[in-house]
């Protein structure tokens, strides 16, 4: 069953603005290292962050918070599987709200997909809920 479904919209130069104007302040506070060490690497290190800001306001949607309730940016971290699929990664409240959410005898999985056309980034978040399969023998 679906929980939540998320989307956000970010433009790439306005993210480039920011880097330009607050710089590591910005990055600090919004990305994860491992996030940060992803967006540096990259030819498109603006691009790059933009998917990851919109990712965040996505699963911030879809956990029907908002950048609210306690839930900070670093709760949410992007990563990539060797196949370069992104991996949403939730912690602290972010990852509490998730738990509260999750009905008992579920699992949540949460689904996320990036994409850029200068000068936007996009991203979609969807939270599923799996039943844990029934392990008695």
């Amino acid at each position: 069953m679906i929980l939540g479904i998320g989307t956000d919209l970010a433009n790439i130069d306005r993210i480039q603005a920011t880097l330009d104007r607050f710089g590591d302040r910005f990055r600090d506070r919004v990305f994860t290292a491992t996030e940060q060490r992803k967006a540096q690497g990259r030819k498109d290190v603006a691009g790059t962050y933009a998917k990851r800001w919109a990712a965040k306001e996505a699963c911030s949607k879809a956990l029907g918070t908002g950048l609210r309730m306690g839930i900070s940016w670093k709760d949410m971290s992007v990563s990539n599987l060797r196949s370069g699929q992104p991996v949403m990664h939730l912690t602290g409240w972010a990852a509490e709200r998730l738990k509260q959410m999750t009905p008992a005898g579920y699992e949540a999985v949460v689904h996320v997909t990036l994409t850029d056309d200068h000068p936007w980034a996009q991203a979609f978040v969807v939270i599923e809920a799996c039943p844990v399969p029934n392990r008695e023998t």
